[in-house]
């Protein structure tokens, strides 16, 4: 890692100089841009592998994940390879792109890349001094971790399909039918969409089965108070997001929000979101009407978003690898898996 690694900052102008481009620019063009890439070590056990900050460096005892700045003239693949081998000594033999991100820390601005180190040779080591160590995904919320982590972790405990079951004839059998088949089919993300009230009864008696199958019920129904206790979540649509000032539950449940531009996705994200649906990105059968923002502008969210983004609207299993590609949590939908 060079200098303060990924986040360490380097003036590039004069004290003076600085000073009379802060009073000419906004404060986002003041901003110097720094290009990161990090890398998610897993051993055999699926631990993830963390790094501690050093007390020299910037944010120095934090945890993160390894990494450090991408050189001049390099790819992102090229520096994340480089940088673990100088940081733990390891070979990278295969990786693929996990997700993007940017973070604005007060005199710096964060461009991050992070990469699933799919395989790799030898025992990484922390020898730059670093001390590191393995941590399952369940216990990384007890280390002092980066701003960037919080939604890193997101967005690997959270599935590449987000199912929304049918808005209505909730207790019919064909909607029953459907809801155990993509339990079996093993869904582990269910929203459950419903535009008039349900008895509770009925939607504890649905959460028990999620539980005893290892799947989140997230509550997206139109009296929800954010103090169910018979829910993994709730699922706010984009009226009611706008409408709230604060995230309105505790950080140890999900919140789900419907978006349909980037500022929309912005502002669930500033919310406090745990990951945001933007749609549609493609034409759909049961909104013809609706026009589709399109793959451009669905990457558009996906990269200027820190939380993890699902793509929803005329979405099939085929769109799966693409939306992966471009660094989307996945897709979500009624009919579309």
């Amino acid at each position: 890692m060079h200098g303060a690694g990924v986040i360490g900052f380097f003036a590039l102008y004069s004290k003076d100089l600085r000073i009379k481009i802060r009073a000419i620019l906004p404060l986002a063009d003041q901003m110097k841009t720094i290009k990161a890439v990090v890398g998610v070590l897993r051993n055999n056990t699926q631990q993830i592998l963390i790094a501690k900050r050093q007390d020299h460096q910037f944010m120095g005892g934090f945890w993160e994940l390894p990494g450090g700045k991408i050189d001049p003239g390099e790819s992102n693949e090229e520096a994340v390879i480089r940088e673990l081998k100088e940081e733990l000594s390891i070979g990278v033999v295969e990786l693929s792109l996990h997700q993007t991100m940017v973070y604005d820390y007060p005199e710096h601005r964060v461009e991050l890349s992070i990469y699933n180190i799919i395989q790799y040779q030898q025992t990484p080591k922390g020898i730059e001094g670093q001390e590191i160590t393995w941590s399952d995904i369940d216990d990384l919320s007890n280390f002092n971790l980066l701003p960037t982590m919080k939604a890193f972790i997101n967005s690997i405990t959270l599935p590449n399909k987000y199912w929304i079951t049918p808005s209505s004839n909730h207790e019919g059998d064909e909607w029953m039918t459907k809801f155990n088949e993509k339990i079996s089919q093993g869904i582990s993300l269910i929203q459950l969409r419903s535009k008039a009230k349900l008895e509770v009864e009925f939607i504890k008696e649905l959460h028990n089965k999620c539980q005893q199958h290892n799947v989140k019920l997230l509550l997206n129904t139109v009296d929800k108070t954010f103090d169910e206790t018979y829910c993994d979540g709730w699922h706010l649509t984009t009226s009611e997001m706008l409408n709230l000032e604060s995230r309105p539950c505790a950080d140890d449940k999900l919140l789900g929000v419907s978006t349909h531009n980037l500022d929309e996705a912005l502002s669930a994200q500033k919310l406090g979101a745990d990951f945001v649906v933007i749609s549609p990105v493609q034409a759909t059968q049961t909104h013809p009407d609706t026009v589709p923002i399109g793959w451009e502008a669905a990457q558009e969210v996906v990269n200027k978003l820190n939380i993890p983004v699902y793509f929803l609207g005329g979405m099939t299993l085929d769109d799966l690898d693409k939306a992966l590609e471009i660094g989307a949590q996945g897709i979500a939908g009624v009919s579309a898996f």
